[in-house]
């Protein structure tokens, strides 16, 4: 516990920088990663080579550029029993329930040791593990749902029966009423209030997912109000509704259709309109800023969508939105040291920092 104090201490040290941000100094800090190659809670192919392709697009080591100790664990195996008990409307369920189970045991045990966790995904069913290992790690957390879906509906309310479009709906306790007996879910109950999670980027939403919204008065912030307010003051207001006491640890579900097309062509639900990068990259250096981020799900990148411009175009996003969440800041970051290095070998003849005496005149 005390090395993780000293890591919040540090991540808070800063001082006004370029245009009156904050520059934080860099700080040591362990990141655990896992990769999550899971594409069935939605129905295009190639979701799930997300993980391996942001690996070997060099994403790792931009973590590691930032100055963090990053382990990579692996991609998360499942092995699942098939059930004959069906739900309606949620299409591969059994699939879900057993591959976010072991997602959900890997991050409470990443968050536990102090670690950053990043979890590369992966369809947006990955959150579901994610949040719930977070939550049974850190008890009380406010999340942060930055997406252009609310991903909000319920097997009764859903359009499509993807469950990529129901993991909040299944975190938040306020609607476990909603549902009914989810085979092989046993695991996993709704822990988190509804009142603790805030979304930004929203610009597509379905008639339920709107009066869910609405009900509990949810702090939903879509595009209109990024235009209207500012990013970063879309984000404070957020916090400021989700964690007022600014005590809660924080975890960032990033889904990579919050950007615009132009930023983020490579994924199967696109909409237009979206979060600029620009925009994108302040929200994650702010939530950083905090102390507190926990957990962060980097979901929805498709490899399979587009041509190679547009894989190398997202793929070079979620690189920035990954540095970001590690530490980096586009107005600069101080180094450990208090000073510029001096010389190991000192000059024979250092240049004198005193004048020298002016020549007395003769007469």
């Amino acid at each position: 516990m005390a090395s993780v104090k000293v890591i919040h201490l540090l991540q808070n040290v800063a001082a006004r920088g370029v245009g009156g941000a904050k520059n934080v100094r860099h700080f040591h800090q362990k990141v655990g990663v896992i990769g999550v190659p899971f594409d069935k809670g939605q129905v295009k192919e190639g979701v799930g080579q997300a993980p391996d392709e942001l690996r070997r697009a060099g994403v790792i080591e931009s973590m590691r550029a930032v100055g963090c100790e990053v382990t990579d664990y692996g991609n998360i195996t499942y092995e699942f029993k098939q059930d004959n008990k069906k739900v309606s409307n949620m299409i591969h369920l059994e699939h879900i329930a057993a591959c976010q189970e072991e997602v959900s045991k890997k991050v409470q045990e990443i968050v536990s040791r102090g670690e950053l966790c990043v979890t590369l995904g992966g369809d947006h069913t990955v959150s579901i593990g994610t949040v719930d290992g977070h939550q049974k790690a850190k008890g009380d957390l406010a999340l942060l749902w930055v997406d252009a879906h609310a991903d909000l509906n319920t097997n009764a309310t859903s359009p499509s029966g993807n469950v990529h479009g129901m993991p909040v709906a299944l975190l938040a306790r306020e609607l476990a009423d909603y549902w009914p007996y989810l085979p092989g879910m046993d695991w996993q109950m709704p822990r988190i209030s509804i009142r603790n999670i805030g979304y930004i980027g929203l610009r597509d939403l379905d008639a339920y997912e709107r009066l869910t919204i609405d009900k509990w008065g949810v702090a939903a912030y879509g595009m209109d109000d990024v235009l209207r307010l500012g990013a970063l003051e879309a984000l404070r207001q957020i916090r400021r509704r989700i964690d007022p006491r600014q005590r809660r640890s924080l975890h960032l579900s990033f889904d990579v259709d919050s950007l615009d097309p132009l930023e983020a062509p490579s994924t199967g639900t696109p909409v237009r309109g979206g979060l600029s990068l620009r925009e994108a990259l302040a929200l994650v250096e702010e939530v950083r800023r905090s102390g507190r981020l926990a957990a962060v799900d980097l979901v929805e990148f498709n490899p399979a969508v587009g041509d190679a411009r547009d894989r190398a175009t997202t793929v070079e996003a979620c690189r920035s939105v990954l540095r970001a969440a590690c530490g980096h800041s586009r107005s600069g970051a101080l180094p450990p040291d208090e000073d510029l290095p001096l010389p190991r070998t000192p000059s024979p003849n250092p240049p004198s920092l005193t004048p020298s005496p002016s020549p007395k005149k003769t007469s």
